[in-house]
């Protein structure tokens, strides 16, 4: 198959959605909290193709890509597309779809972090991504799936991400 053609099934092959992976100066469950800026440098170093997309942090469970990873004032906003040619990704658009699994979580090796024993928590101001899943009980539990399906902008989004591929594969 053609890169070109790769890329056209790739498009009809899964679902679009989005939401926060993390939120800024919020602690999670185990006491952490990310600060703004925290992951700037890994960002830049891998993009969105270098951050795996796997279903409960499950390494041999793959499910889609990451077409865009970013900071903004919130936190970390993250738009996927689940490759719906993989069973385990048919079935996570289905419980998406459904309301029944909504959470992202991340995983990350810190690089900058200082403990504030007297509040209990870890301030996290540099990590290295590896990867976001979706999973059933997030650590942030307010880092959820806002959206499946994509609206005029999220759609202009994904095309210009494909059109980029286009372009980069006929090189």
């Amino acid at each position: 198959m053609s890169a070109v053609a790769s890329v056209a099934a790739e498009a009809r092959a899964g679902d679009v959605f989005s939401g926060y992976a993390s939120l800024f100066n919020v602690a999670d469950l185990s006491g952490d909290v990310l600060l703004p800026g925290a992951f700037r440098a890994s960002l830049a170093r891998r993009g969105a193709a270098g951050v795996k997309m796997l279903y409960q942090h499950d390494p041999a469970r793959p499910i889609g890509r990451w077409l865009q990873i970013a900071e903004d004032s919130r936190g970390l906003r993250v738009t996927g597309l689940l490759h719906t040619e993989v069973a385990a990704a048919r079935e996570v658009r289905s419980l998406v779809d459904a309301g029944i699994l909504d959470g992202l979580s991340i995983g990350f090796r810190t690089v900058r972090a200082r403990s504030d024993a007297a509040a209990g928590i870890r301030r996290v101001a540099e990590v290295d991504l590896w990867e976001v899943s979706v999973v059933t009980f997030p650590m942030l539990p307010a880092a959820r799936i806002d959206r499946l399906g994509g609206d005029g902008a999220d759609l202009a989004r994904r095309m210009a991400e494909l059109s980029r591929r286009l372009v980069a594969a006929r090189r």
